[in-house]
């Protein structure tokens, strides 16, 4: 009679319990550094999102900082402050401030006296005007009217709006006469916030709420204010209360960064929820916790195995034959990743070829999207040789009927000339939308800077910007794709007029160039506003613009400047000394070539 094999022990459960009593407290540091990580993870998005939000906020306030003092120039307010009580000159300021309120988007624009009453305002037709109110009260009023630029934050006491306002002295000769006012409004810079679980806070220097994505927190105290505070509030009105509300948060439920704006004296913050951090560790422990189980009880079963090992002898011949089929479903899934990754492998050098030609695509709708914006202007050229055309050949007609064949022939002879020139405007747009070749060849410098002004001489003339050329006689020639530089020189110029658009006359652009130390140097350069200090630093990223959203998107100069460098070349930023923006081109010589073509006279 065979002997029945005994039955296996059960594993020492006790042992396993007394074990995961012991590694328990590993979850703590677990649970610490998850909670650090996720911290630090949410930190560095919120504070990207904050220095996006505060740099957006500053380039809107930005935008306007320097227009009173710019505006404070203009005659015809001047002469309302000469003569307040002429009607004809209050109806022209008022119409003035009008159309530059509404060019430039501010909310509104106001002229006062020396004492504060307003006499012409943006507004004077509507049922909010601000004409024969006096805002002495405010302290942009006292700064300006002292000489200073005058900033401040408030909700207005008439329109009921919240906006920033700046205000500059109006001045004949060394007197101050007057000040004018321009006031921004702030509320789309809210909207801008998102539904989201973080939440938005700009407080003022005395720790009000003047921007939140929260409605409800508007215009509440986050600290004690103090009796001198009160008073200012009091004397200046910049809430719609006396008396703040205190906004009562929870330090312990939020994660809080706060940037500075020193100009202001504005504190930007970002509240994130801390919920959002426990949710996350909860997982990691959870997580952990199910870990640890799984390793006890895979811990059991190990020693369950031992014991029905030492127990049974042909557990090993099981054993050898589970472990044999292990290796072969191992192997089969080896087998099976190689494969994957071989495609995995084909994938990317698919997507990188996908990569190379999307950025091929990109510059050639970089290009068609300036030669959409010539459109009209270019519909515009085309349009009067074509009817000069049909006017000639009609009148050529007519002189043949009359047996007038010198005149019919010298009709003629202008509609030849009129081809040309528009096969010339078609030569220019052809020649600025083919796609490039990559390898480097020799091209001349000034019969592509003549097409790429071609292109805009209609804008130029429209803007009344002089044109200065300083430039060899002799060709230069340099290392270039020709397509490609036409469509760098096309951007820049078109950048140089965005910032002349603004500039009061006279309005100039110059071009000159030299050649020296196996370079080619063009300079173009105009008598704008020039660079910030920002926009020279961060000029060449992507996406960055001191233009509006219906201005450009901020590729121009990144685009110019990876080209540049595709090219063997460098783009040079910065201002020049005299005032205005200045750019240099630097590209190597090559060998002279042997085609120019000739475009039209871009001065014409």
């Amino acid at each position: 009679m065979n002997k029945i094999p005994p039955l296996p022990r059960r594993p020492r459960w006790r042992s396993l319990a007394l074990l995961a009593v012991c590694l328990a407290p590993l979850l703590w540091p677990l649970q610490h550094l998850a909670k650090h990580y996720y911290q630090g993870e949410l930190a560095g998005q919120n504070r990207q999102t904050l220095d996006l939000y505060v740099a957006n906020l500053l380039g809107t306030l930005h935008r306007y900082e320097t227009l009173p003092q710019i505006l404070g120039d203009l005659p015809a307010l001047r002469a309302v402050l000469a003569d307040p009580l002429r009607l004809e000159t209050l109806t022209n300021a008022n119409r003035l401030l009008k159309d530059i309120t509404t060019q430039t988007g501010a909310e509104v624009m106001y002229l006062m006296d020396t004492k504060g009453n307003t006499l012409a305002a943006s507004n004077w037709d509507k049922k909010d005007s601000f004409v024969a109110r006096n805002f002495a009260f405010r302290p942009y009023y006292s700064d300006a009217i002292e000489g200073r630029l005058g900033r401040f934050f408030g909700q207005g006491t008439t329109s009921a709006k919240r906006g920033y306002f700046f205000a500059a002295a109006v001045r004949d000769g060394e007197k101050i006469i007057g000040a004018l006012v321009v006031k921004v409004d702030l509320d789309h810079t809210e909207n801008l916030w998102g539904k989201t679980p973080e939440q938005l806070l700009v407080t003022d220097h005395n720790g009000v709420v003047i921007l939140t994505s929260r409605p409800d927190w508007r215009f509440r105290a986050t600290r004690p204010l103090t009796d001198a505070e009160r008073e200012a509030i009091i004397a200046i009105q910049p809430y719609p209360t006396v008396a703040p509300q205190p906004l009562n948060l929870v330090p312990d439920a939020w994660l809080i960064q706060t940037q500075d704006i020193e100009e202001t004296g504005w504190k930007v913050s970002i509240l994130a929820p801390r919920t959002l951090i426990d949710r996350s560790v909860n997982t990691v422990v959870a997580i952990g916790s199910a870990t640890l189980m799984v390793l006890m009880l895979l811990l059991g079963l190990m020693m369950q195995r031992r014991r029905h090992y030492m127990d049974r002898i042909d557990f090993e011949a099981h054993a050898r034959h589970e472990l044999e089929k292990r290796v072969i479903e191992r192997t089969a899934d080896l087998e099976g990743l190689n494969t994957r990754l071989k495609s995995e492998v084909l994938e990317r050098e698919h997507a990188q070829q996908e990569l190379v030609r999307a950025q091929d695509e990109l510059v050639q709708a970089g290009k068609l999207s300036v030669l959409g914006t010539m459109s009209a202007s270019i519909s515009h050229e085309l349009n009067q040789p074509l009817a000069a055309i049909r006017s000639y050949a009609e009148n050529a007609e007519i002189l043949l009927d009359h047996q007038r064949i010198d005149d019919a022939r010298s009709n003629l002879k202008l509609i030849s000339e009129l081809t040309g020139r528009m096969a010339s405007i078609i030569a220019h747009l052809r020649a600025f939308a083919r796609r490039d070749r990559h390898a480097p060849e020799s091209v001349a410098l000034q019969p592509a800077l003549d097409d790429a002004l071609a292109l805009l001489a209609k804008r130029r003339r429209a803007m009344a910007v002089e044109l200065v050329r300083d430039l060899p006689d002799a060709t230069l020639w340099v290392q270039a794709g020709e397509t490609r530089l036409r469509q760098v020189l096309g951007n820049l110029l078109a950048n140089a007029l965005d910032a002349l658009t603004e500039k009061a006359n006279p309005r100039r652009l110059m071009l000159s160039a030299e050649q020296r130390e196996g370079n080619v140097y063009l300079y173009i350069r105009d008598n704008g506003p020039g660079f910030t200090s920002e926009a020279l630093a961060r000029a060449r990223e992507p996406f960055f613009t001191t233009k509006t959203r219906t201005q450009g998107l901020g590729l121009g100069l990144a685009i110019c400047d990876t080209l540049m460098r595709a090219l063997g070349g460098e783009l040079l930023l910065g201002n020049h000394p005299e005032g205005g923006a200045l750019l240099t081109l630097q590209l190597r010589v090559a060998t002279p070539g042997a085609n120019l073509h000739t475009s039209e006279d871009p001065s014409a």
